[in-house]
């Protein structure tokens, strides 16, 4: 893969994260919704493991997708768009086999890996971190954190500290929207990009870039307004009603994208 703006994608994509305003990464499910953004002015895309799972017809979170996602991420890979991978949490307890998924994920052409803890051990995060650092240098380790999103928060800063020290790249606090508690956080890790998901109702980017954070993600969003667009339309017509104002691309920006 090669990247627009350098000749060294992974490093790229790391710049990404140094910028006065927060990353804002989108994340795909297939190639035509991964070249789309990425031909509206999206220089990162990610993948989101619900819309990954859910369009291939497996079960999300429960490590069925392994093979779905290095199969995207293959055909992903020949887009000029940096791409980083949702790899739950790499699929195995195994520390030996999250890294080969993570270098296998490297040579069709990924630039970035998120990794989930799902408040499993701390020292078994921390050494899928130091397996994938070690197999796949350069691949940008983004390490997810559920302390917010299946707990009260409890633990978050010895959990991050943790995964920095060990060699993440970056840490993930999906459901943390307190920008008192963001800007602690940021503060504590001293220079560690975060990131955090969108939250409607939640800080707003400019609020987000103003609280230190380097990364927004979307998560799930985009293929559940898709679904709901598609439902939304396919009921108006059914009732008679010409379905509701959209953005909808022409069968021929379609057909390009899978050129």
């Amino acid at each position: 893969m090669t990247d627009d703006r350098s000749g060294r994608p992974a490093e790229a994509f790391a710049a990404l994260h140094r910028q006065d305003r927060p990353l804002l990464l989108p994340n795909a499910w297939d190639h035509a919704s991964a070249a789309l953004l990425h031909a509206h002015g999206f220089p990162a895309v990610g993948t989101t493991s619900l819309g990954v799972a859910a369009a291939a017809g497996l079960p999300d979170g429960a490590r069925a997708t392994r093979e779905e996602t290095l199969r995207l991420a293959g055909a992903l890979g020949a887009l000029p768009v940096l791409l980083s991978v949702d790899a739950e949490d790499g699929f195995s307890d195994d520390p030996g086999e999250v890294a080969a998924f993570a270098r296998e994920s490297q040579t069709r052409g990924v630039v970035g890996i998120n990794l989930e803890d799902g408040l499993g051990p701390v020292d078994r995060h921390v050494a899928k971190i130091e397996a994938v650092r070690a197999a796949a240098p350069g691949l940008f380790v983004n390490a997810r954190t559920d302390t917010y999103w299946r707990g009260d928060g409890e633990g978050t800063l010895d959990r991050v500290l943790a995964y920095r020290d060990a060699g993440a790249d970056g840490v993930f606090v999906p459901g943390l929207t307190d920008p008192g508690a963001l800007a602690a956080l940021v503060r504590a890790l001293d220079g560690c990009p975060l990131n955090v998901l969108h939250a409607p109702g939640g800080p707003s980017l400019a609020r987000l870039a103003d609280l230190g954070v380097r990364r927004v993600s979307l998560g799930s969003l985009l293929y559940r307004r898709a679904l709901g667009a598609a439902l939304d339309a396919v009921v108006a017509v059914r009732e008679g009603r010409a379905p509701g104002e959209g953005t909808v691309p022409a069968y021929q920006e379609v057909r390009r994208l899978a050129g």
